[in-house]
């Protein structure tokens, strides 16, 4: 296996973990102080409820977008758009910024290290 398919690899299971964080708190798990600099802690607002559900869908895209730029599955994805994978690198990087420099401890403690998983992950798919 290629350094660049267990990047992609780890960086679809880091993603895993944040959309199913994501999923839970779209559908009302309290968990409110690991997200969003821990504003609204326990329950999200229903607004917020939704801007998490739409970023589950994103990584969901991104995680695609990865695992396509590395050659180890839904090739079409690499094909028709193959600047995808930076807009993962640089989402990824304004994601461990965020997540490094939030008021959240427990944000910082829980999702600065995804955040650099994945950043470092699709930086190494996006130069292979």
């Amino acid at each position: 296996m290629t350094l660049e398919s267990i990047a992609a690899i780890a960086y679809a299971l880091a993603s895993s973990v944040a959309i199913v964080f994501e999923l839970a708190l779209t559908a009302g798990a309290p968990w409110g102080e690991y997200a969003m600099g821990g504003a609204y802690p326990g329950r999200l607002p229903a607004r917020i409820r939704v801007a998490t559900g739409v970023q589950a869908l994103l990584l969901c895209g991104f995680a695609a977008a990865v695992l396509s730029a590395a050659g180890l599955a839904f090739p079409a994805i690499a094909q028709a758009a193959p600047w995808l994978i930076w807009v993962a690198v640089g989402l990824s990087a304004v994601s461990l910024v965020l997540n490094s420099i939030t008021n959240s401890r427990m944000e910082r403690r829980i999702w600065a290290p995804v955040a650099a998983v994945m950043l470092a992950s699709s930086l190494i798919v996006a130069l292979a």
